[in-house]
């Protein structure tokens, strides 16, 4: 397996040429281009592909013994599981050849949304949201992650911050670290719901398309849960876009993904925050550049929106 590269991502010419040629032939055309799109924090292949002709297609790729294959072969039965109608991507085709895997996927055409408060796709990603969390998930999608655990139960942090508070944690967490830790154990056991969750929401992971609009991509941890989650997990990305937590905090308390669920909210927004706080203080990651400082500033996002919620 190469070693993941420390200035980022795999690239199309790391791809053994055996299925690179299975690609194009399944593709009906050579690659003309490969562009790996800025953003994200795995290392495996992730470029948009343009072919001879014009025609562009979106390929994930890594060796089979990669942690990451997993997860792109994940995405690739969620993609095709979703509803009609789901603000995702279609899927083109699974391939494999020389013990590394591909998933192709439809191309999307423009810029990540802009969830800054002068722009409209703040509001068409929450719109987005109630649609998605608005009625249980259908069966083919339930089944498709259900071998899969959901990471969200997972999410920790103030438990160990609690035993040794670093030096230079904020002194609103320091000051509410057995309340935090607190919140936080209650989560798993709340963590459970049959909603659609895609459980990796941010600005980086949606395409505004110049034909479907905001688009949600990387479906790679998609599970099923409670109806808060992605709109919890969305709340510190407006913090981080310039939205006031006081606003933000005020959408969640309104949105129909959070109205009816306070308690559960706040301890997914806990334990999330919990596990940013806690995780920034780790070595970096190989292949994962900028990983470590994005996670203290969501870190610092998320308890500006607990600070509200914990009053």
């Amino acid at each position: 397996m190469p070693v993941p590269p420390s200035s980022g991502r795999l690239q199309w010419t790391d791809v053994p040429p055996l299925l690179r040629a299975l690609l194009e032939t399944a593709l009906g055309a050579p690659v003309a281009e490969a562009v790996t799109p800025g953003g994200g924090f795995g290392h495996q292949l992730a470029a948009a592909l343009r072919l001879d002709g014009g025609r562009r297609v979106f390929v994930k790729a890594a060796p089979d013994d990669d942690p990451l294959t997993g997860a792109n072969v994940h995405e690739a039965a969620v993609l095709d599981a979703l509803p009609p109608g789901a603000p995702a991507p279609d899927l083109l085709g699974v391939h494999h050849a020389a013990s590394w895997t591909a998933v192709v996927i439809a191309h999307l055409d423009g810029p990540h949304p802009d969830l800054s408060p002068r722009s409209g796709d703040a509001g068409q990603t929450w719109a987005l949201l109630d649609k998605l969390t608005s009625s249980p998930a259908p069966a083919p999608y339930a089944e498709a992650v259900r071998a899969k655990p959901s990471t969200a139960a997972a999410l920790h942090g103030w438990n160990e911050l609690l035993t040794a508070p670093p030096a230079d944690l904020d002194p609103v967490a320091r000051d509410r670290l057995p309340q935090l830790a607190e919140l936080e154990a209650s989560w798993p056991t709340l963590a459970h719901g049959d909603r659609i969750v895609h459980a990796d929401l941010r600005a980086d992971n949606m395409v505004r398309d110049h034909d479907r609009g905001v688009t949600f991509v990387d479906w790679a941890h998609a599970t099923t849960g409670p109806a808060c989650i992605d709109a919890a997990s969305l709340a510190p990305q407006l913090v981080l876009a310039g939205h006031a937590p006081a606003d933000v905090a005020r959408l969640l308390r309104d949105h129909p993904a959070t109205a009816n669920s306070p308690g559960t909210t706040t301890a997914y927004l806990a334990a999330l925050t919990g596990h940013w706080h806690r995780n920034a203080r780790q070595p970096a990651p190989p292949g994962a550049p900028g990983l470590r400082a994005y996670q203290h500033r969501a870190a610092a996002a998320g308890l500006a929106l607990l600070r509200h919620r914990l009053r």
